[in-house]
């Protein structure tokens, strides 16, 4: 068991954020501290919401309330997704730092939340140029989807040469793994979506179906960087828990279809999140 402080959103209705995060890493085994950066009624795809963004300096005097009774000293990692003010973002990259400072073995894993292909950039102005510049260059691990990686790069990503070399892009300014969550590229069939995972060691693509979901559920990406965190941190094995992150976000999609339902369903395919039935290989390409 590791212990996981999740620093993201939060919403009393439905999964995304801390919502779509905490359940999987503590269904996988690990014990999560979980701080809230908003609190929300929902998830902003609804087109309406109530609720705040805490300030930075609630967020501080949480975090420290945490640290007095020791559990920052504990952590093995730090999980980061929206952050709904950069002001935000930067009390995260300090946390951290102060959990690395404490164990530094501990990993700090960016799920950089600021866009997708089709919406465009769906964050606050400031945020974009502060994950760019200070989190993602302080993270270990980092988890965009396929906007996110064109944006932090600068490069456009039509085919697997290209997402290669932006994922060698991206570690060259500090993460040692990168996890693109959702690549879609020329060469690859148009009813498989797929993930790719990039280190120093090598780098896998794993494929899997594309589900008709209309419209597409939000929290895929915060739930895939969970799980993929949840199965890395057992072995540090990036093709092994890209394997097992793609079987699971799948399970969840196929249960999440069969009801009919906008939201993931990640209780109901909960025993999936720890024993997918169906596995998707990962091909290694580099």
């Amino acid at each position: 068991m590791k212990t996981v402080l999740s620093i993201q959103s939060h919403v009393a209705f439905g999964y995304v954020g801390n919502r779509a995060a905490a359940f999987p890493l503590q269904r996988l085994g690990h014990d999560v501290i979980v701080v809230n950066t908003v609190q929300f009624s929902n998830h902003t795809g609804y087109g309406a919401w109530t609720g705040q963004v805490f300030t930075a300096e609630h967020i501080v005097d949480v975090i420290d309330g945490v640290a007095e009774r020791g559990g920052i000293d504990a952590c093995d990692a730090v999980l980061s997704g929206y952050m709904g003010d950069a002001a935000l973002g930067q009390v995260i990259v300090e946390t951290a730092a102060r959990v690395k400072a404490a164990n530094p073995r501990a990993v700090y894993c960016c799920d950089p939340v600021m866009g997708d292909v089709g919406r465009g950039f769906f964050v606050r102005p400031g945020i974009p140029d502060f994950m760019k510049a200070h989190a993602v260059p302080a993270a270990d691990v980092v988890t965009p989807n396929q906007f996110e990686l064109e944006f932090l790069t600068g490069r456009t990503v039509g085919s697997l040469a290209d997402a290669l070399d932006a994922t060698a892009a991206l570690r060259a300014r500090g993460p040692r793994v990168v996890l693109v969550t959702s690549l879609t590229r020329a060469e690859a069939p148009a009813d498989r979506i797929e993930m790719l995972v990039d280190t120093a060691d090598g780098a896998w693509v794993v494929a899997t179906p594309r589900l008709p979901l209309d419209p597409p559920p939000n929290g895929a990406g915060d739930a895939v960087a969970a799980l993929f965190l949840a199965h890395y941190l057992k072995a540090f094995d990036a093709a092994a828990a890209v394997e097992q992150a793609s079987a699971a976000i799948y399970a969840v999609f196929e249960e999440t279809r069969r009801r009919g339902k906008r939201e993931l369903q990640l209780i109901a395919a909960q025993d999936e999140l720890v024993a997918p039935r169906t596995v998707f290989r990962a091909e290694k390409v580099r």
